[in-house]
């Protein structure tokens, strides 16, 4: 797939952020470490995401890495624990301070725009992470994916332990994240923690072909209502609350532009052009994530 040029290159030294055909590019960039997470590359992915977010042409995020790996998980260069360390405060100082890999996480969690992580070879500690709340996770078939916290004496990062229960169930999850063992592409897909297994050569073509069909088909005000609705109503004891903001969502939305491109569109069996945007016309009374 062709892009344009990088925008703000000089703001990212290890990522790179590029943009065509609406869909935006996020992708790690130290092959020379396979990608090994650092205090910097964190930074830079939350501006990369908050610059996706806040372009009214962006629709889509392609998130993935440079070279054979997407992420090794965190530098252990003792340089850069030094730099971490410093970053840290006294827990009982009671400063906010995000860790490096939720700080990613998060970001993604709180995106208005779909995301699509394109993981190929090792996915391992915040590699593993960083790409739990995207929407869709393709893996080449030489993916491996490993929560090696246990195994490394430290705790579970990038909000894992709330994550990865309700994308691939308690019983895995707890498997996963107490034995700290390596597992294959094959278990990710049977577990629910990816969505399909591609070729390498076939994994950025099939997600931009994903990222596309979101482009041409779906409508940006309802794709990022939907997305806040599942994570901040669909894990509510009782539907009613749900429903209540649906019918609310519903009233408001028949009569909307957007609806009435989406069902012309139908009905001349044509791609729609929806007109609504995600920065003045997403409801104001949807839950805030």
């Amino acid at each position: 797939m062709a892009s344009d040029e990088p925008r703000d290159t000089a703001a990212y030294q290890q990522i790179t952020y590029s943009v065509a055909d609406r869909i935006a590019t996020i992708s790690l960039n130290r092959p020379e470490a396979r990608n090994g997470y650092t205090l910097r590359m964190s930074e830079e992915l939350v501006r990369a995401f908050d610059q996706a977010d806040a372009d009214e042409d962006v629709r889509v995020v392609v998130f993935t890495g440079a070279g054979d790996h997407f992420c090794t998980g965190l530098d252990l260069a003792p340089e850069e624990i030094a730099l971490i360390a410093e970053k840290v405060p006294d827990s009982s100082a009671g400063e906010t301070w995000q860790e490096p890999a939720g700080h990613c996480t998060m970001r993604i969690f709180a995106m208005n725009k779909p995301v699509i992580a394109a993981i190929r070879g090792a996915a391992v500690g915040a590699g593993a992470t960083i790409v739990l709340s995207a929407d869709y996770r393709l893996v080449a078939a030489d993916a491996r994916f490993g929560f090696v916290f246990s195994r490394r004496g430290i705790f579970a990062e990038g909000a894992s332990t709330w994550f990865l229960p309700r994308l691939v169930g308690m019983g895995c999850a707890l498997d996963w994240l107490i034995s700290g063992r390596a597992f294959d592409a094959q278990e990710a897909v049977a577990s629910g923690l990816a969505h399909s297994i591609h070729e390498s050569e076939q994994l950025l073509p099939k997600a931009y072909q994903l990222a596309k069909a979101i482009v041409d088909k779906t409508a940006p005000v309802s794709v990022a209502a939907i997305r806040r609705m599942v994570y901040r109503t669909g894990m509510m004891a009782s539907p009613v609350p749900t429903h209540v903001l649906d019918s609310r969502l519903m009233a408001d939305s028949l009569g909307s532009p957007d609806a009435g491109e989406g069902f012309d569109a139908f009905l001349s069996r044509r791609d729609p052009v929806f007109p609504g945007q995600v920065g003045k016309d997403l409801p104001d009374y949807l839950p805030p994530i």
